[in-house]
């Protein structure tokens, strides 16, 4: 029969443990306030292997001479569900998401003693968060009040995020479908975010546009608070509180995606509010768009992830000089880092299930290369705050224009493209929205 990617990558997880114990529990209820909680989200790790939805749930993965999978999960309480809703329980869950065991979860302080005796290693990622740090010690210190009986106890305790940071760098083809849909939703938000504006709205206005198309089709949460910033805002990098009127001659920037069945999108647009880029704004954004075009072009296999970033900070630095906001040469420029002023964080990160999705960028000191099947995203900016020094046409333009690109066999895939960019398309989308 065909394997669920969550069997897969299951044994493929257990594949790389010799004869270890894998223990990955998903995120617990977090309370907002009296009677309420913020609406459950489960831990990205838990469900990159599960598939499985529900709170107070553990993966127990075991390798050896018999590996299995095991879920630990609620049991069925029809009154609960009067209350909360469906639960699955152990049989079913079970059977719908391909585990060769399932208990309910209040038997786990029980089993994990037995199922830990006699494996080398625990696999666990310690340090974030205490309490499963304590349980799992304890644990361990039971199976060690054993070993006058014979039993072993796991010598070691091992990240298991380290082994799931490599294999979430690496997207399947069904996670890559997922993002593609994402980025058509969170790029069809910004259409609509551009055809809304007008001076005289608050910022949270176009927010509001922004998360209704997201559930509309289908997203569950937006995939990180959505920054809607005009004006001055937009030089600030992680603006959030969208309630500033927007002016006439302003320039907008939204960053904000979606989060689609656990996987994240991520996009900037910039566009002025009146619908109309001036000349001043149009050449900073011009040289903005110019760094993206470059950076992208370096989206390649075999490229290392440090040379879209260099590609845009070149044509970004040589933008400086060329509006006199920095002085060349361009090689001094670059090396100095003045132009941080202007342009102060990297062009892109990892994404995936997160935001900012797991995987280191270096390995062994030298810059990852980048594979088919990665997705990150391509980011430049140019922010020029209010300054003596800065002439008067430049103060609070803020532009950055950001797309999620897959790496593929040949090159790469914006699949985020839905999104006008260009100055032209820009102006006639929103010039569409107006008559």
């Amino acid at each position: 029969m065909d394997l669920s990617p969550q069997h897969a990558r299951r044994a493929a997880l257990i594949a790389g443990m010799g004869r270890g114990v894998a223990i990955i529990p998903t995120a617990p209820e977090r309370p907002r306030n009296r009677d309420s909680d913020f609406p459950y989200r489960f831990d990205s790790y838990f469900h990159y292997l599960s598939g499985f939805p529900e709170p107070e749930s553990v993966v127990v993965l075991v390798a050896g001479d018999t590996p299995k999978s095991i879920l630990f999960c609620r049991e069925k309480n029809l009154e609960r569900e009067i209350w909360d809703g469906h639960r699955y329980g152990p049989e079913a869950a079970r059977e719908i998401f391909g585990f060769d065991e399932a208990h309910a979860v209040g038997e786990l302080d029980e089993m994990m003693p037995q199922l830990m005796s006699n494996r080398h290693a625990v696999y666990f990622a310690p340090g974030i968060d205490a309490a499963w740090d304590a349980r799992v010690t304890g644990w361990l210190n039971a199976v060690r009040a054993l070993v006058r009986t014979g039993v072993t106890a796991p010598a070691e305790i091992r990240d298991v995020h380290v082994q799931l940071d490599e294999m979430r760098l690496v997207k399947d083809p069904t996670e890559i479908a997922t993002m593609r849909r994402a980025g058509v939703i969170s790029a069809a938000a910004h259409c609509r975010a551009m055809r809304t504006a007008r001076p005289g709205l608050a910022e949270y206005h176009l927010e509001a546009e922004i998360l209704h198309e997201f559930r509309r089709e289908g997203s569950q949460f937006p995939a990180y608070g959505s920054i809607v910033a005009s004006g001055p805002n937009a030089c600030v990098l992680h603006y959030r509180e969208n309630d500033r009127i927007m002016m006439d001659g302003d320039l907008v920037l939204i960053d904000a995606g979606c989060e689609l069945d656990g996987y994240a999108s991520d996009i900037t647009r910039t566009f002025p509010a009146n619908g109309k880029f001036s000349a001043t704004q149009k050449t900073v954004y011009d040289i903005v768009l110019a760094a993206q075009a470059a950076a992208i072009a370096e989206v390649t296999p075999g490229s290392t992830w440090d040379r879209p970033h260099d590609a845009a900070t070149r044509v970004l630095a040589q933008g400086m000089i060329d509006l006199g906001l920095c002085k060349g040469p361009l090689e001094v420029l670059i090396e100095s880092g003045d132009y941080k002023r202007f342009y102060m964080h990297r062009t892109g990160h990892w994404l995936g299930r997160d935001v900012h999705d797991c995987g280191d960028y270096k390995k062994d000191g030298e810059w990852r290369h980048l594979k088919p099947g990665m997705v990150l995203t391509v980011e430049p900016g140019f922010y020029i705050r209010e300054a003596d020094d800065i002439p008067k046409e430049f103060w609070n333009i803020g532009v950055r224009i950001e797309d999620d690109v897959l790496v593929t066999e040949t090159g790469c895939e914006i699949i985020s493209s839905g999104a006008p960019k260009t100055t032209a398309d820009i102006e006639s989308l929103m010039r569409g929205a107006r008559t």
